[in-house]
């Protein structure tokens, strides 16, 4: 079952290497983090603050790509959580298809936050992210 989940907070620390985000049920209380490199974190607070940059970004740039192709972003979702490392595909339409592409989570959110689509997570990875290590 899938889940779906907002961003709710970007956590910047400058000069520090790793970044996080936290995400959040729509329909619930519960939210977890995850930790990204300082570059996506960027890219995503940028784009939620609306600051515009004079040539496209790399996540502008994919974003271009799937549009042009014909592709229209569906959906991101979080489907896997391996020894604290979580797994995402970007689901993508094109000619009436579902394309799932293997995505870094941060990546994913840079794109779902660009092209305006719905973040979500299995169950069972958002179980896992919730339970105490």
């Amino acid at each position: 079952m899938l889940i779906e989940v907002e961003l709710y907070q970007i956590i910047i620390t400058e000069g520090s290497p790793t970044q996080g985000i936290v995400l959040k049920e729509v329909s619930g209380e519960r939210s977890f983090p995850i930790f990204i490199g300082y570059n996506e974190a960027m890219a995503i607070d940028r784009k939620i603050k609306d600051f515009q940059v004079p040539r496209p970004l790399t996540h502008d740039l994919l974003q271009n790509v799937i549009e042009k192709m014909g592709g229209s972003m569906e959906r991101i979702v979080l489907n896997d959580l391996k020894e604290g490392t979580y797994y995402a595909i970007l689901v993508i339409k094109h000619d009436g298809n579902l394309i799932e592409i293997d995505s870094r989570p941060s990546d994913a959110i840079a794109l779902a936050v660009r092209m305006t689509v719905p973040i979500f997570v299995e169950e069972g990875v958002l179980n896992r992210a919730m339970a105490p290590e």
